[in-house]
């Protein structure tokens, strides 16, 4: 399991390009997410500010050259506007797993575009990278990232309690997870 810091993979869908997110992408990104419906289950506050998102593009950097995981901004074809991201974090290599996270701009919510991006990237995960295990961390709450990650095979394992503290206050968390081995059954169904 490697991520390659020198060359940042472009993935192509039909509709979408997931490329790297650079500095000049802040504003597209400080758009969406200083939405609060965006940020309502993101572990943050909504942005206020260009250097908040300058930071989020830091950390996608940062996790990036620490191998930890990688995150793809989001554009439809033909556009350079990033409209989400989306992406693997707390990478563990030893043990071939990874968390998978993801955002889309609300003016984009219902339109397949999120579940083709992540349907693009778990399937990247599993081929390339040869992650065994890709998790997803979920809020009860939210209803349409629980449809989404299972519309793609994931299976609810249990509920984390109390397992993050953002925002300030203490999140539960559903542990959601995809196996290599179902993501192949299903590919080749």
């Amino acid at each position: 399991m490697t991520i390659d810091t020198d060359i940042f993979p472009v993935i192509e869908t039909e509709r979408l390009v997931l490329r790297k997110v650079t500095k000049e992408d802040a504003n597209s990104i400080l758009n969406y997410l200083s939405d609060v419906e965006v940020m309502k289950y993101y572990g943050l506050e909504p942005f206020k500010s260009i250097n908040d998102a300058l930071d989020e593009i830091s950390w996608y950097q940062l996790i990036q050259n620490n191998k930890t995981g990688i995150r793809w901004g989001i554009t439809l074809k033909e556009q350079e506007v990033v409209i989400g991201s989306c992406g693997f974090h707390n990478n563990v290599s030893q043990h071939f797993r990874t968390e998978i996270g993801f955002e889309l701009s609300k003016e984009h919510w219902g339109k397949g575009i999120a579940v083709e991006a992540v349907e693009a990237i778990i399937s990247y995960g599993f081929e390339h990278m040869k992650f065994q295990r890709i998790e997803a961390l979920i809020e009860p709450p939210n209803l349409s990232s629980q449809k989404l990650v299972e519309k793609l095979g994931f299976i609810r394992e249990g509920l984390l309690r109390k397992y993050e503290f953002t925002c300030g206050k203490f999140d539960d968390l559903y542990m959601y997870s995809l196996l290599k081995q179902d993501f192949d059954k299903i590919k080749n169904s």
